[in-house]
């Protein structure tokens, strides 16, 4: 299971205007690649429910060949609920001619922390593991909850975090993991 480049299509924006299709041209070029691969199962990003809309999220994926590949994957960055990435994922798929996704659950399990009205992204304070990998996900579109990331990975020095950006935070991990609703206590 491939999933794809995370944040890529969600930070097209990022990039000066002149550099955008040169980006959606590579990631088309990735995925026709990664397609060839006989036991591949690829997924490419498309964002989270809080960030693209279904529209804007289906025309870019649509853009760099989705329908080459298995489907598209949600959360793989963020920190929304499943919930909530399954009700925009069906969106998406309805747009994409039903392709199927995968949400990342590593740490939305206590879904994102809002301060002043902007999204804590950077090690909140609250952050949980949310539910555990698997493919028994109860809707049909939906191929698996997967660990994108893995929890306890730093999001940088902001929040007590350690650098660099990547680092192991074994204490951050084991917090993650015993606020889990999964967790047994």
């Amino acid at each position: 299971v491939i999933a794809f480049e995370p944040d890529s299509l969600g930070t097209l924006e990022c990039l000066v205007p002149s550099r955008r299709d040169d980006r959606l041209r590579a990631l088309g070029y990735g995925l026709k690649r990664l397609s060839k691969l006989p036991k591949a199962t690829v997924y490419v990003e498309a964002g989270a429910s809080d960030w693209m809309s279904p529209s804007l999220a289906a025309s870019r994926l649509r853009a760099v060949g989705v329908a080459r590949v298995r489907g598209f994957m949600l959360n793989a960055t963020h920190m929304t609920t499943t919930a909530a990435n399954i009700a925009h994922g069906r969106a998406i798929s309805r747009l994409t001619g039903g392709k199927h996704f995968i949400v990342n659950t590593s740490h939305n399990g206590n879904g994102p922390l809002y301060s002043a009205g902007h999204t804590v992204w950077c090690n909140p304070p609250n952050a949980a593991a949310g539910a555990r990998p698997t493919t028994r996900t109860a809707h049909p579109k939906v191929d698996a909850y997967m660990w994108v990331e893995r929890p306890g990975y730093s999001n940088g020095s902001c929040n007590g975090g350690p650098l660099p950006v990547g680092a192991w935070w074994e204490r951050r991990a084991i917090q993650m993991v015993e606020r889990a609703a999964w967790w047994r206590r």
